[in-house]
């Protein structure tokens, strides 16, 4: 007894689904926001592994492996810019992010 592909893009669609809601509806906390993304990329994620294992390739998931290393990537880059931005500014509120300079 197998579980078909319905179940796996039902939960990838969820979580993409809670990606998004999470970056319109909370503007101003940097943190959700980088959550909310990575939501978004574990969703990606988890279609390429459903459809990989369904085609019987392994593209998929030397895909998902570069989403990941991707992934690990951004958060390791941006919280260091918000670590940076907090020490400089006191708060990381994202209407205020406009008056870094560079």
């Amino acid at each position: 007894m197998s579980v078909g592909l319905n179940p796996y893009l039902a939960v990838a669609a969820i979580l993409f689904t809670i990606g998004v809601f999470g970056i319109f509806v909370n503007r101003r906390n940097i943190i959700i926001i980088m959550m909310a993304v990575e939501l978004i990329l574990l969703a990606v994620n988890i279609n390429l592994v459903a459809f990989s294992s369904f085609l019987h390739e392994v593209t998929g998931q030397i895909f998902a492996m570069f989403v990941l290393t991707v992934a690990a990537a951004e958060a390791a880059v941006g919280l260091a810019i918000l670590v940076t931005f907090f020490r400089n500014r006191g708060d990381i509120l994202v209407d205020r992010a406009n008056m870094m300079k560079g």
